[in-house]
């Protein structure tokens, strides 16, 4: 009787699905490192390379949040950048606005409130109007499939950036400049942890097991009572929201914007990143966006060898090899932590293992 009762008995940490108190914790820890080694990371890497770090963040959130649609969910978008530009330009208009503003200054300097502090602001009502961005053309491009809705979400990323040249508000087509330099590797990679818990979480719910049943067999998912383009169109928003804030950083990176920065091309990259990772599978988006941002900077050398511009060339043939030899990206639908002993996985997984919740 008392070995019926201890098999029924609830595990120490609840089942990876309901958001157990020990995991978030750990990433509250991995958030708050971020701001701590902030300053030795700053000071002790050189500038250049330094500044590749922050784009490999910033690469990682455009991936992970990208995946979420393209990899879980089984969608094709190809308009990530103009998610990207909306939150990059609202961002900006925020952080400008208030740094522009004497009672926003004042309260700043009468609190001992750090300027930097008008960065989530910022990053916040981006990523909220690209949210909104992303529901306006979720709603009625996601009854569309495959081929359809690549080209509409396209469409729509273009739609965005003619928006963004015509617009003598934020710059027109000469661009929005001076815009205040507030990213670092805290804002930074703070993020970065917050968009992979989410997307994270996001899947190993009730609400992610809707997304997969849309990526396996929607017609099925729809008669079994899920609600197919809700679901499309909750990642869809959700991608979105994280596309404007990595945009948020980005201009605060770059401090300055120009519509050319957000074509299809910039789409396409970060769908490249998606692919060579593995299709949901947030560990590879991970490796992926590090691994060809890291590369298209190392490839300047050869540059500098041949006083002609081959880096394209040479990334293109890699990226062509990459998919001949692991033709489902780097890790699949794996993750990082499926190649990890068991035992650390059921501890790492709070039980759930034990439980049959983890394969």
């Amino acid at each position: 009787m008392e070995a019926v009762r201890r098999q029924t008995r609830m595990p120490k940490h609840r089942f990876l699905f309901s958001a157990s108190t020990y995991q978030t914790l750990s990433w509250g820890l991995v958030l708050l490192a971020a701001f701590v080694v902030s300053p030795w990371i700053e000071q002790g890497i050189n500038p250049y390379w330094f500044t590749i770090v922050i784009y490999c963040g910033i690469n990682i959130i455009l991936a992970v949040s990208l995946n979420l649609v393209n990899g879980f969910t089984g969608q094709f978008s190809i308009g990530h950048a103009g998610f990207m530009a909306v939150g990059a330009y609202v961002a900006a208009v925020v952080t400008m606005a208030l740094g522009a503003n004497p009672a926003w200054n004042e309260f700043v300097a009468s609190n001992g409130i750090s300027e930097s502090a008008v960065l989530p602001i910022g990053l916040c009502l981006g990523g909220i109007a690209a949210a909104g961005a992303g529901y306006m053309v979720g709603m009625p491009s996601l009854r569309l499939r495959g081929d359809y809705l690549a080209i509409v979400t396209l469409g729509f990323g273009e739609i965005i950036r003619v928006i963004m040249m015509n617009t003598e508000a934020v710059g027109g087509a000469s661009g929005l400049n001076n815009i205040p330099f507030l990213s670092n590797f805290g804002w930074v990679y703070s993020s970065v942890v917050l968009t992979v818990f989410c997307v994270w979480r996001m899947v190993h719910s009730s609400h992610g097991r809707t997304l997969l049943a849309v990526r396996e067999d929607e017609i099925a998912g729809e008669a079994m009572g899920v609600n197919t383009t809700q679901a499309k169109v909750r990642a869809f928003a959700m991608g979105a929201f994280f596309a404007g804030v990595a945009g948020g950083l980005y201009a605060h990176q770059l401090r300055i914007l120009t519509p050319q920065t957000f074509d299809f091309n910039r789409s396409f990259e970060v769908v490249i990143m998606v692919v060579l990772g593995g299709m949901g599978s947030i560990s590879g988006s991970v490796v992926a966006a590090v691994l060809l941002t890291v590369l298209r900077e190392a490839l300047r050398v050869v540059q500098t060898w041949y006083e002609i511009d081959i880096r394209m060339v040479i990334y293109s043939l890699v990226l062509i090899i990459l998919m001949l030899t692991r033709p489902n990206g780097l890790f699949g639908s794996r993750e990082i932590t499926d190649f990890f002993p068991a035992s650390l996985r059921r501890k790492l997984a709070g039980g759930a293992e034990a439980r049959g919740g983890v394969k």
